[in-house]
């Protein structure tokens, strides 16, 4: 008995069955997606590292500087550094800063708010952050 032998009823619940196991899939697929992406997920919260010369004075004091998400927090940005460096973190402190005013001609605009990251490591430990930078 094929599709096309079944009365209307049937065939509407076959299409209604279809269509709830695909919004199913497309529930689970999007929750995959948001535990990957979500807070849990260090991949992207080292945005690059922060490279001026103050901060090269700080390896000193075995104290790297970063540009981090903003929406990250201290933990995160310690699991970061650890995942992608292979060292942990002693101390983490983070600064806020907000985007300056600019203006061209009559339009007035804003830069974009940023967050820093310090980065203390245990004494003789090292990471190369200058890897890879243009």
């Amino acid at each position: 008995m094929g599709i096309f032998n079944k009365n209307k009823d049937e065939q509407k619940d076959d299409v209604k069955a279809a269509k709830t196991d695909s919004v199913k899939e497309v529930k689970a697929d999007k929750k995959a997606d948001k535990a990957v992406a979500g807070r849990g997920h260090v991949v992207g919260i080292l945005v690059a590292p922060l490279i001026t010369e103050r901060t090269a004075s700080l390896e000193v004091l075995n104290q790297y500087a970063f540009i981090v998400e903003t929406s990250a927090n201290k933990s995160e940005v310690a699991k970061a550094v650890e995942t992608r460096y292979g060292v942990k973190s002693v101390s983490v402190n983070i600064s806020n800063y907000q985007g300056k005013s600019k203006r061209r001609g009559k339009t007035i605009g804003r830069t974009k708010k940023w967050k820093k990251a310090i980065v203390t490591l245990p004494k003789g430990k090292t990471i190369n952050v200058y890897e890879n930078v243009k």
